[in-house]
């Protein structure tokens, strides 16, 4: 299908009009005409009914309409990834785990470039095989990875069998993400056995830690929500103070935001290290060394709960 007949079919139903519609179009009324109702039978039915008030989409119409902006949008979109970027203007890429700290300190990066500079940005929450893929081809310059240490000779065996240089950012414990109403959230102390009675909160697709299988030795708890979708696990854990969840720590003001704490827990499986890769050779430039300035400053305020 031509998509310039979509565009035409978007036109003619915002302004309610041919008429206004060809104008806008820069073109006649008749061409148009002939251009819609080539479109609608090629689709088999109308799109658009005459009234009194002017033109208005039928039923059908209305459904397929809605279809043409979704298209036009998506297109709009992809011919934005590939157009070259303003002259001088801000370039980034990022592949990363989900981690809040991290994209704490990207929307502090946001907040310093100047919006007269101009910027396409990227910021992709996926896991660590997908993070070296994405370095590895170019498509990200910089990315995040995340392992347990017990994992560190196969992660660095990967990222030099794809020419990356690896830099170790953070290396932590997890900690219980929980509601301030949450019956464990002034405990002084917290035992695996504890958790039993609430809800985990996990990620379903494996983009971090992901969902731990048990074992037949381990206790699961007695329920689970699997999310795919980061920004679910706030309003989950707000609103529901039974529910917990495992995560790298938090900047004390999403904590705040969100009307949320942190717990530790006495449980030693839970050890992680975030580690920076990027392609050997390459110089970092300016926008990234603001990115990482930024991730420093997050850091520097997380000691104390490493």
């Amino acid at each position: 299908m031509n998509t310039v007949l979509l565009q035409y079919a978007v036109e003619v139903e915002k302004t309610g009009s041919i008429t206004q519609a060809a104008g806008n179009l820069y073109m006649d009324q008749p061409n148009l005409s002939k251009a819609i109702k080539t479109l609608e039978e090629s689709l088999g039915a109308p799109i658009f009914k005459r009234t009194p008030k002017g033109v208005v989409p039928t039923a059908r119409g209305r459904i397929f309409l809605e279809y043409a902006r979704n298209v036009l949008a998506q297109l709009e979109e992809m011919e934005a990834l590939y157009k070259p970027a303003k002259a001088g203007g801000v370039e980034f890429a990022l592949s990363m785990p989900r981690a809040s700290y991290i994209s704490y300190a990207f929307s502090l990066f946001v907040k310093r470039i100047d919006r007269k500079e101009g910027m396409n940005l990227w910021l992709r929450e996926t896991n660590s095989a997908d993070t070296l893929r994405d370095v590895d081809r170019g498509e990200y310059k910089l990315g995040i990875i995340r392992y347990k240490p017990s994992a560190e000779a196969y992660y660095a065996k990967q990222a030099a069998e794809c020419g990356l240089k690896t830099e170790l950012l953070l290396e932590y414990d997890e900690r219980l993400l929980m509601s301030q109403a949450h019956p464990l959230a002034l405990a002084d102390h917290i035992e695996p056995g504890d958790l039993l009675p609430y809800i985990e909160i996990t990620h379903g697709d494996g983009s971090t830690s992901g969902h731990r299988e048990f074992k037949a030795a381990d206790s699961p708890p007695a329920n689970r929500i699997y999310i795919f979708e980061r920004g679910t696990q706030m309003g989950l854990l707000h609103e529901n103070s039974d529910t917990y969840m495992w995560v790298s720590p938090m900047p004390p003001p999403v904590l705040r935001q969100h009307g949320l704490t942190e717990r530790t827990c006495a449980d030693g499986n839970h050890r992680y290290r975030d580690v920076l890769v990027y392609r050997n050779g390459y110089k970092m430039g300016k926008w990234e060394r603001l990115f990482l300035e930024e991730l420093e400053q997050v850091k520097a305020g997380l000691m104390g709960k490493i």
